[in-house]
């Protein structure tokens, strides 16, 4: 079974020019986790993930080591998400994605994503994104195939 026999044809993605308030937006209004950020002819440049986001927020190691956890005013940093929201995805995102071919074996796709800690990712194919892989797909035609017995196996 291919990644193309379980991925997402219908993607949600965004350019590296939209602001980060929008992003935001999408993650939150609509659950996404993560985005792919794309060109104007669908190229895969990077991927925006919540935990890029946040990350802005989160103490710098100089100011841990220096001044200790204890004295870090957590609320400040939170009240600091406003400056966030004017960044951009191209400022956040991370660059040079790993993602995986519709072709690629599910069950190596899946490997891939498990060795990454990713529950999705990207699926491009020469360069341009054609889809998104989740956990929940490789399950799901995984569970499929067994149940209609249209899994193709080699047997000895």
């Amino acid at each position: 079974m291919k990644v193309r026999d379980a991925m997402s044809r219908s993607v949600r993605s965004i350019k590296p020019d939209t602001k980060i308030v929008e992003v935001a937006s999408l993650m939150c209004l609509y659950r996404f986790h993560g985005l792919p950020v794309v060109d104007a002819e669908d190229h895969l440049l990077g991927v925006i993930a919540e935990k890029d986001v946040l990350h802005c927020l989160f103490p710098k190691l100089e100011d841990l080591m220096s001044e200790g956890m204890h004295s870090v005013d957590l609320d400040k940093e939170m009240a600091r998400y406003g400056e966030v929201l004017d960044l951009t995805a191209e400022d956040l995102m991370t660059k040079k994605p790993v993602s995986v071919d519709p072709d690629m074996h599910l069950l190596r796709a899946a490997t891939i994503m498990v060795r990454h800690s990713f529950r999705r990712m990207p699926v491009a194919e020469d360069g341009k994104l054609i889809g998104m892989l989740s956990l929940g797909d490789v399950h799901k035609a995984i569970f499929h195939a067994n149940l209609t017995g249209s899994l193709k196996a080699v047997r000895d």
